[in-house]
Parts: structure tokens; sequence; C-alpha cells
């Protein structure tokens, strides 16, 4: 895996979203927001994901998904439990995963930051290939930008969220790269 110099990582599994704009000029990659997700909740290796980042959700497929059809979301990579990364934008492009957040005194995190999803739930530890892979992208991600700090959702948007959730190992992701 290296990241090219557009901001795609080569090696994985490409789907691109519609769900991004231009990050703002001069400002660099400095944040990593560690997310989970499910679709439908609490359910494991489905299309759903997939569909919402390409705005291809069914809203009849699962009630739940009545209530998210409309959101228009991504993020940049989602790291399945298998350990399959996918990317859905490009690293230099701005994904839309942290909504009205704020970290280190700074607004829009989306901005400055570079979105990962772990599939999983607030209900669920994640599993050992997830860590590894979530090392190995963020060793990457570092050589690349210029990041020094890391979050979780919960962090950054501490009123709404609460992902990446209590099964997440913080000092084990901390100590891995």
């Amino acid at each position: 895996m290296k990241i090219k110099s557009l901001g795609w990582l080569s090696g994985i599994r490409h789907i691109p979203s519609p769900n991004f704009d231009k990050r703002p000029p001069h400002t660099p990659i400095s944040l990593l927001v560690i997310h989970s997700i499910s679709l439908p909740p609490d359910q494991f290796g489905g299309q759903g994901i997939h569909q919402l980042f390409t705005n291809r959700l069914d809203p009849t497929a699962h009630p739940y998904y009545e209530q998210i059809a409309g959101l228009r979301v991504s993020a940049h990579f989602l790291i399945r439990r298998t350990g399959e990364i996918v990317q859905y934008v490009s690293c230099l492009n701005r994904a839309w995963h942290a909504g009205a957040s704020e970290w280190d005194g700074r607004t829009r995190c989306n901005d400055f930051s570079i979105g990962i999803e772990l599939e999983g739930s607030d209900n669920t530890p994640f599993t050992e290939i997830q860590y590894r892979r979530l090392a190995l992208l963020c060793r990457k991600l570092k050589r690349t930008y210029p990041i020094d700090n890391f979050a979780g959702h919960a962090d950054i948007a501490p009123q709404r969220k609460t992902d990446p959730g209590p099964y997440f190992d913080w000092p084990r992701f901390q100590h891995s790269f």
C-alpha cells in the first residue's frame, strides 16, 4: 500500500463517493478522526455503508434506513471487520464525516482531518485485524501528511456522537505505531 500523489491509497478497494469537496486552501491535514459505523445498526458485512456513502441507500431495505436515507455523508476510509480497507474520498479532499465539530479550539474538523470508519458499534469489540490494519493505515498517513493528533468522533462532537465507542481500545491503538 502506498498513498499516491492524488491522495488515493494503492492496493485497496476504491468506491468513490460524491460526498466531498475541496479543503480550504493552505490547510494541512493534522488530525485523524476514528469513527465506527454499522448498517443496519449492530449488523456487519452488508452493503449498507457503501450505499450510504454513495447516496444509494434504499430507505425501504431496513426500518433504520428511513431515518438516514437523505444524509450526504462520507469518510476517507472504512476498515471492515475482515480487515479490508475501502477508500471513498481522496485524502486531498474534504470528506463529510465529522459534521459540526471542534478539536483543540478549531471548528469544522472536516477541513483539516481524515476520517477513518471502523465497521463496528458501541456494543461490540473490534477485531484484531481491524486494529492491525488501522495501525498500518495510520502509519502510512502520518508519513505522508503532517498529522499530529488522533481523536474519536465523540471527542470532536461530544454532544452528538459516541463513536468509536466504549469497546475501542485507545491505549492499544496509540501504542500500535
